[in-house]
């Protein structure tokens, strides 16, 4: 699952490579807000991640896959899958410099790693978490065919200490009522 291409982006593993570019729209507070992990305090952290999906692209079989996302060879952002120890289940993120968004980049980069997924390594059943205030990734979600399961609370963002809503979105490809089912 290394290399992705679509239309108008490539996808590429995620690596030190990038730290500045990463390190741009990951610790931009503003950019990060509805994020639970992010923004990166320091490119130290940055590199320290990057680092971390370095050796996870190393492994056999890998249970994260971070990557870039790169518009005519700019890095402008990222889209990540994570699977479930059961390794049936794909969590879906993304992120993108803030000059990137609002041009379907995003869905973009999710819908062809999802597509990946499902073929490379069999994942038919996608989730995704958002703020309830991150309108732009509600959005996403609803885009690539996923629906609304829950909304709870409890959710921490990494530069809040108020508690937080979150949505819960899934799309299980395998389900017939699916309208995206046999969009790939």
């Amino acid at each position: 699952m290394k290399k992705i291409t679509t239309p108008r982006l490539t996808l590429a593993p995620l690596d030190e490579n990038y730290l500045s570019t990463t390190y741009a729209y990951g610790g931009d507070r503003e950019n990060a807000k509805y994020m639970a992990f992010l923004p990166f305090i320091s490119l130290e952290e940055t590199r320290a991640f990057l680092r971390v999906c370095e050796q996870e692209w190393q492994k056999a079989q890998p249970v994260a896959y971070e990557y870039a996302i790169l518009l005519e060879g700019a890095h402008i952002g990222g889209v990540s899958l994570y699977l479930n120890d059961a390794r049936d289940t794909g969590e879906l993120g993304w992120i993108l410099h803030p000059a990137h968004q609002g041009r379907g980049y995003a869905l973009e980069a999710a819908r062809a790693l999802m597509e990946r997924a499902e073929k490379a390594l069999g994942i038919r059943r996608f989730i995704a978490h958002c703020d309830t205030e991150n309108t732009p990734s509600r959005r996403v979600m609803e885009k690539l065919g996923m629906r609304r399961i829950s909304c709870t609370g409890g959710r921490k963002n990494r530069i809040s200490d108020e508690e937080r809503m979150e949505y819960l979105y899934a799309l299980d490809r395998g389900c017939p009522e699916n309208p995206l089912q046999n969009h790939a």
